[in-house]
């Protein structure tokens, strides 16, 4: 009897605490994930309305300085980490200054892999080192991911990244490793990861390789647009009272008698006028130029910044599912490379290779060719990966620095460093876009106290619910509205919705008809993008767009998707920027001339024709008639045929004009005469002496013998021993398909530098 009563009670204590858990767990399920906005009614309408003050506005309160004619804090530079300081600032009280020597997300924020991430790979680092700082930052940076998707709804969300396992041994150890991540997040955690079996994964992810797949296991991380979330925390810092201004660089440190800065000498780059600006404090958050304003400090600083080059590049959006990302933990070299869908598009990245600072790095072709072969090794081998498939390829500079404190012999900082120097030059340098509001709250922290501000700060730091210009009217059905009231299609109505937010009412209200039955409004600057014409008008007058460039590549991101696409675009941008500004006919050409260089630096071939302006003075009409008339005589004459190398380019596997023909004379020149089957004789060349051949063709000259390879066994001549002309011309096409030419290829060492945490390129 009472062995049975244990065993009752024993029974009941395990079915209460499984009912205990089964609740707990419950609870905690349903109220995990992204918290969405509640609907209300009010997001149907238009929110109230707000305008910026202009630039001129802002360069006058510059001029003026703040409140006695100073400002509490100047802070310089305008990516994630100076915008995101000046919120804090503002939204505490104090007086702000913002100076950005270009546009505002003009460097590295831009840049970066999209990626709202605690760090996977960090986790990774922590268990296998048993390192406890890592363990602490993929902790915090957790904590911001779920901050980050609160305060900016509408420019973020949570995507399930897929890693495909092709090993059993690897089931339980990205298992574990997954697990853990969400136990990390605690409460904080979006979705729990998941295994999926190797049917399910294929299904979601048809372009994957088969052959050896296990499975896969899905984790989730967040998803933003970088440089739409710095305009964002830009206008934000606007709204609560901070003073910003773009292309306006510091070009000397004011000090007093006992050698404290007390102000800084800037230029406005675009009139070329120059000023002073008072500031108790002096802030710099220039990321990748962070040594440049030390030096402005001391001349005899030595540097702490060691920057390194993250390549990325654009695919159709053929290449991945719309709503699932992908990750190889392990690349060919050791590296982690994603695969993620971003704006209807897919972005491949990223590398890490030492490199040199300047203000428009360029992709280099090794880079780009790597991370094609690193798609192309974990795609099914059904898809052809070609070179021609790039719409856009960029660099963007991590600025990885050493804490000056240390020892020259200490390696990299981990994370973000903060330091003041015996002038009062507060530095904070490092870190990456999902801590930006960590680094902020940090660095105004040891502002207030460094400069002595208590008094000035109306509280502590609220940043953590601040809700970023755009947010509070916004909800995920407000696209509808906006279709209802301006006739828009549904993937500009959820374009806007999803990049401006609640701001996008304004953005249609400058739309202008189309003068069809249906779409009643929004205009697009580039057919199969949802860019609308009226985006570069919000941009001129409420988000301090200043040239082209700022609209193409950082108001909206059409540079970044299809670079060829926004070089289409160009003349029409520039046309409506001439009507918001009055701009001369010099200017347009500069901004033609200055835009092209840009879009070079996004993969566009330098040799890549320049688009002609929309004609509108007499002056212009003439000059443009001429340039057609000379266009028809020498294309007629036949003046600007042939290849030559240098300056041919290629589109998508098609033969510039003439170029078949000295391909083909070519061949004829080396191929030996055979007799045929039907006893005629044909022309062929040996497989290596097409190699050879090739190296000495305009164009052809940089490809690899992997490379063509490749095009030998797609075009089904891997086990042939010579080709004729048509077979060789073939060749000659798949290698334009996977590759891209003239472009030089630079050889340089991959070597690992020690990057303990991925900058704000990340």
């Amino acid at each position: 009897m009472l062995r049975r009563n244990l065993l009752n009670r024993r029974a009941l204590a395990v079915a209460s605490g499984a009912a205990v858990a089964t609740v707990g767990g419950g609870y905690y399920y349903l109220n995990s994930g992204p918290a969405y906005p509640d609907t209300t009614r009010e997001t149907r309408r238009p929110p109230p309305p707000w305008t910026p003050p202009p630039r001129e506005a802002m360069l006058n309160s510059l001029k003026q300085g703040g409140e006695g004619g100073k400002f509490d804090l100047l802070i310089v530079g305008g990516g994630a980490t100076g915008a995101g300081v000046a919120v804090d600032a503002a939204t505490r009280g104090l007086n702000v200054a913002l100076v950005e020597r270009d546009d505002f997300a003009s460097g590295t924020s831009s840049k970066s892999t999209k990626l709202v991430h605690g760090g996977v790979r960090y986790l990774q680092k922590a268990v296998f080192e048993l390192d406890y700082e890592q363990y602490k930052l993929v902790v915090e940076a957790l904590h911001e991911r779920k901050i980050f998707l609160e305060t900016a709804p509408y420019l973020s969300h949570m995507l399930p990244i897929m890693l495909p396992i092709y090993k059993y041994w690897q089931v339980p150890y990205f298992w574990v490793g997954c697990k853990m991540y969400d136990i990390l997040a605690g409460k904080e955690n979006m979705e729990s990861s998941y295994l999926m079996s190797k049917g399910k994964a294929l299904e979601t992810f048809p372009m994957l390789k088969s052959q050896g797949l296990v499975g896969a296991l899905v984790y989730y991380d967040g998803q933003h647009n970088d440089s739409r979330m710095n305009m964002a925390l830009v206008m934000t810092a606007v709204k609560h009272g901070a003073t910003v201004a773009n292309y306006v660089e510091v070009i000397e440190l004011k000090k007093d008698e006992k050698g404290q800065l007390y102000g800084a000498r800037v230029k406005d780059k675009l009139s070329g006028e120059e000023w002073d600006v008072k500031a108790k404090g002096i802030v710099n958050a220039t990321g990748p130029f962070t040594d440049t304003l030390l030096k402005l400090d001391n001349p005899d600083h030595t540097p702490i910044v060691q920057p390194s080059s993250g390549v990325h590049i654009t695919l159709p959006n053929y290449y991945s599912p719309r709503t699932m990302g992908m990750l190889d933990p392990a690349t060919s070299d050791g590296r982690v490379i994603f695969f993620l869908p971003w704006q209807g598009n897919t972005i491949a990245g990223t590398t890490d290779t030492p490199c040199a600072v300047e203000s428009e790095p360029r992709a280099q072709e090794e880079e780009v060719r790597w991370i094609l072969e690193e798609v192309r090794s974990y795609l099914s081998p059904d898809i052809k990966v070609r070179r021609g498939d790039v719409l856009s390829a960029w660099s963007g500079l991590r600025p990885l620095v050493r804490n000056p404190n240390a020892a020259s012999t200490e390696g990299l900082v981990r994370n973000h460093m903060i330091h003041l120097s015996e002038s009062g030059l507060l530095t904070i340098a490092g870190g990456k876009w999902t801590t930006y509001r960590e680094m902020a709250k940090e660095t105004v922290d040891e502002a207030v106290k460094a400069f002595g501000l208590e008094s000035r700060c109306h509280n502590e730091c609220i940043t953590e619910k601040v809700r970023l210009v755009g947010s509070d009217g916004w909800s995920r059905n407000m696209f509808i509205g906006l279709i209802q009231r301006y006739g828009l299609e549904t993937d500009i109505a959820k374009h806007l919705s999803e990049n401006y937010g609640d701001r996008a009412w304004t953005v249609c209200s400058l739309a202008e008809p189309t003068g069809e039955a249906w779409p009643q409004h929004g205009i697009r600057l580039a057919k199969q993008y949802p860019f609308i014409e009226a985006e570069v008008r919000y941009a001129c007058r409420n988000e301090y767009a200043q040239t082209a460039v700022d609209v193409i590549a950082r108001r909206t991101r059409l540079s970044f998707l299809n670079a060829q696409a926004a070089l289409n675009a160009l003349p029409r941008v520039i046309d409506i920027m001439t009507e918001e500004f009055g701009w001369s006919h010099s200017r347009r050409r500069h901004e033609i001339k200055r835009a092209t260089e840009f879009l070079s630096s996004m993969g566009i071939p330098p040799e890549t024709p320049v688009p002609q302006l929309i004609p509108h003075s007499l002056l212009e009409k003439t000059e443009s008639f001429v340039w057609s008339l000379g266009s028809m005589v020498f294309g007629g004459l036949g003046l600007n045929r042939g290849a030559s190398a240098g300056t041919t380019t290629y589109s998508r596997g098609q033969f510039g004009l003439g170029e078949v023909e000295a391909l083909t004379k070519a061949f004829r020149s080396h191929a030996k005469s055979v007799t045929s089957p039907e006893g005629g004789s044909i022309e062929r060349l040996g497989k290596e002496e097409v190699r050879d051949l090739l190296k000495d063709q305009p164009g052809y000259e940089n490809i690899s013998g992997k490379e063509l390879d490749y095009v030998f066994e797609e075009a089904g001549f891997s086990h042939r021993t010579d080709l004729d002309a048509d077979e060789f011309l073939e060749v000659c096409a798949g290698l334009k398909e996977v590759t891209v030419a003239p472009a030089p290829i630079i050889k340089s060492e991959r070597r690992a530098i020690p990057v303990e945490k991925s900058g704000g390129g990340v």
